[in-house]
């Protein structure tokens, strides 16, 4: 009788809490989706990431007959996943390797083939995510070759960024063409008005608000409240929502016979036939220079910057690495675009004011309504939408990206950073700049290393001959 008690208490124990779990696990949503800064501000943070996601998007439809409806819809669902699951703004965007491939790279590669480097490279994400390798991976990189990584693609979204407001695009072609005229429903005035809306609006984008509420106060403290009243009113504003439906409302007027091209309804969604030939071509051509990338910015980068933005909830790199792996196996099949979570993409929603996972849910909701709506259809309004426009989006997102490697402590570790970017920027290569970093990194420790070792022995024998000194003088 006494060996039975605690097998008795241990089945109430479990019962308990299994019946426990669910309500545990429902409110653990509702706390990810509970708003953390005013609903204007998280719809604005929303579309933070749209500047990268439209033109990648909007390019493949055209040159490769990517399926648009499918891929909102799909999309939306991994949207409304992911805010669910991590709590803040974790975006959802194309893989950016692959979609260069398939556009710039001639001949095209067809959506079959799209598919097959998405789920190749889903596969081997999924695999280091379960089998921990990409837990170690994180934990042990050294930090100032993460921090250059970042840069570099921060500087990258920056300079894309200013290619869209200077000059036309030919995004089937994935090339600037010539200069943006000044006037025009996409002209260059309307892009640096844009611009300036969002800067009075936003700021440096942290509208006063730090990790640390102490120096919040302090800084409030040092203003006059007339100017601590006129910032308040300024962060309310839902600047980047308001920039977006302005574009969206001027792909009318820019062309409205849109409008007769607009069906109702959503597209069929249908399962591709991937080839053994399409696999190849995929693998080869698009999973091996994306999989370095999606480590590197998809994971790595982007649980470093979740740290760095919402201390409290720092991305686990199993758990995003798994995320994007399931992700694509759920989508490919059907043709919608190979996804990841880009540490662009989160700098973006975070620099317009997404805090929370109410923010991607909402983007969700209109991926959705869209897709449900017009499914295809809406891609005639996407090729309307002002470039220019986007190119400010992007750009505020880039540099928000950039700026998260403002925190090295020391030179050295500054040296790293700078090479790290300088290499992947010159080079076009993420790995290539990660693979130099990793080498300067461990010939610095190794150059300290030899020198801490003489120094060890030289301050070991200085001790020895003090004691020896010391000894001799005792009478």
């Amino acid at each position: 009788m006494e060996e039975e008690a605690p097998s008795l208490s241990t089945t109430t124990t479990t019962t308990t809490s299994t019946i426990t779990s669910p309500l545990l696990l429902h409110e653990r949503w509702r706390h990810h989706l509970r708003l953390k800064t005013t609903l204007c501000a998280e719809l604005s943070g929303a579309v933070g990431d749209l500047g990268t996601y439209i033109p990648i998007i909007l390019a493949l439809t055209l040159v490769s007959h990517l399926d648009l409806s499918t891929t909102l819809i799909f999309t939306a669902l991994y949207n409304f996943t992911t805010g669910l699951l991590f709590g803040i703004p974790m975006p959802v965007q194309p893989m950016k390797s692959i979609a260069a491939v398939a556009i710039s790279e001639s001949p095209h590669l067809s959506l079959p083939q799209i598919a097959a480097a998405g789920l190749s490279t889903a596969g081997v994400l999924l695999l280091l995510g379960a089998t921990g390798l990409m837990s170690f991976l994180y934990r042990f990189l050294p930090f100032p070759v993460v921090r250059g990584v970042q840069l570099s693609q921060g500087l990258s979204f920056a300079f894309t960024a200013v290619k869209y407001i200077r000059f036309n695009q030919d995004l089937a072609a994935s090339k600037s063409t010539s200069p943006r005229p000044w006037l025009g429903l996409d002209g260059l005035l309307l892009a640096l008005s844009s611009l300036l809306f969002l800067v009075l609006t936003t700021g440096a984008g942290d509208n006063g608000h730090t990790h640390n509420p102490s120096t919040e106060n302090t800084i409030n403290r040092r203003r006059s409240p007339r100017l601590n009243q006129r910032l308040k009113v300024l962060s309310q504003i839902p600047a980047a929502l308001v920039v977006f439906l302005f574009g969206l409302i001027l792909c009318f007027f820019r062309d409205i016979s849109i409008l007769g091209d607009l069906k109702f309804g959503p597209s069929k969604i249908t399962l591709l036939k991937i080839t053994w030939e399409d696999w190849k071509i995929g693998f080869v051509r698009g999973a091996i220079p994306q999989i370095p990338l999606s480590i590197l910015n998809s994971v790595i980068a982007v649980c470093k910057l979740s740290g760095d933005l919402f201390p409290d909830k720092e991305a686990s790199a199993r758990t995003v690495s798994i995320s994007v792996g399931v992700m694509n196996f759920v989508g490919c099949w059907f043709g919608a675009m190979p996804v990841c979570h880009g540490a662009g993409g989160l700098a973006g929603q975070y620099r317009f004011g997404g805090r929370s996972g109410a923010s991607v849910v909402f983007l969700g909701i209109g991926k959705l309504v869209l897709a449900l709506l017009f499914g295809n259809s809406f891609v005639s309004v996407l090729n309307q939408f002002p470039i220019g426009i986007l190119g400010v989006l992007l750009l505020f997102a880039g540099i928000e990206l950039a700026m998260a490697s403002k925190d090295m402590n020391s030179k050295e570790e500054s040296f790293v950073m700078l090479v790290c970017a300088a290499v992947s920027l010159t080079g076009s290569s993420s790995a290539l700049g990660f693979g130099c970093g990793i080498l300067l990194f461990l010939l610095l420790k190794l150059r300290e290393l030899e020198f801490s070792r003489v120094g060890f022995l030289k301050s070991k024998s200085e001790e020895s001959s003090k004691d020896d000194e010391a000894t001799s003088l005792i009478p």
